[in-house]
Formats: C-alpha cells, sequence, structure tokens
C-alpha cells in the first residue's frame, strides 16, 4: 500500500496567514493536495494539523521542527500499518504531474525542485529519527542523503505558493 501525506504543519510566515486554508480556484490548497495525492495512493493522511479531510497526524516529535517532523509522522504510522511506501508533498505543492509516482519511481526518490515531493520507503523512519535527534541541520536534503535517495528531475515542475504573490499568480493561470 501506498499511502498519501500532505506535509501542512508548516507557519506560513511568508504568506502571511494560514497557507492550507488559501483558495485557488474554490478550492483551499489542503483539498488541492489532498484529492491531488488520493489519485495516486491508495490513501492519504495530514501531518502538521488537527483538523484536515482526512485523517490528521501531528508532527513527531513535537510541532517546529520543520517538514522533517511531519516525515517522521507519516513513516511512523506507515510502518505501524504495514504500508510499503509514502508519497509526500506540500499543502503549497500545486500541479503535481498526474504520473508523480511513476516519474518518481521506486522509493527512495524526490523532486529537485521540492525534495518535500518524494516517494520514501515506509522503513526510513530510523534515518529521519536520527536526523532529528541530532544537533546537526535537520534538511530534507540531508534526509534524502542519508537514504541514498535520487534526485528526479520531473518533466512539470509543481508550484510552490509560499507568498500571496504566488497565489494571486496560480489563481490567474487556468492551467492549474
Amino acid at each position: 500500500m501506498i499511502l498519501g501525506a500532505v506535509l501542512a504543519g508548516g507557519q506560513s510566515s511568508r504568506f502571511g496567514s494560514d497557507k492550507a486554508q488559501a483558495q485557488l480556484h474554490g478550492e483551499t490548497l489542503l483539498e488541492r493536495a489532498v484529492n491531488q495525492l488520493s489519485a495516486q495512493c491508495d490513501a492519504v493522511v495530514v501531518v502538521g494539523r488537527e483538523e484536515a479531510p482526512v485523517t490528521a497526524l501531528a508532527d513527531w516529535p513535537r510541532p517546529g521542527m520543520g517538514p522533517l517532523g511531519g516525515i517522521a509522522a507519516v513513516l511512523r504510522h506507515a510502518g505501524e500499518n504495514d504500508c510499503e511506501s509514502v508519497l509526500t508533498c506540500g499543502v503549497d505543492s500545486v500541479a503535481l504531474p498526474a504520473d508523480l509516482l511513476d516519474q518518481l519511481g521506486s522509493p527512495p526518490a524526490y523532486a529537485a525542485s521540492q525534495p518535500v515531493i518524494g516517494h520514501w520507503p515506509a522503513s526510513g523512519f530510523a534515518q529521519v529519527a536520527e536526523i532529528l535527534r541530532g544537533d546537526g541541520r535537520h534538511s530534507m536534503l540531508q534526509f534524502a542523503q542519508s537514504l541514498g535517495a535520487r534526485n528526479v528531475h520531473l518533466n512539470t515542475k509543481p508550484d510552490n505558493i509560499n507568498t500571496q504573490a504566488d497565489l494571486a499568480a496560480a489563481e490567474a493561470r487556468d492551467d492549474l
């Protein structure tokens, strides 16, 4: 089973308000991300929020750990629920390719343009937990390297909504 995970625990500091609830073409970014992953995964969870349209998980080991806290939570959950792998994206990743899983291939792999978009083995929890318990940098790339993940250049680069201007630009587009 492939589990999809929307990482939605960020502070949205550059955006200025709760990014997950921002509307793009009449749909919240959270709903949009869940729908994009639902089309490619057997089940989907949201990490880092208490309220979500699907099962919600708390970041591990605690909030404020950045994307790796979300990755750790979902890999832990996946391992406890007999999932084979996890496909992740940020709540602000829009226009994911419909064949994202095919483009990423077998895990571990991540999108060159947005490392939070990745296909991770459920067995990767030990590596991410070790990074989070350490004193060094807690970066997605450090985690990816610890797994020997492939850096994949996707055929189409997903948009990343970081600011209100990014959202306005995406709203002006017909193809999203």
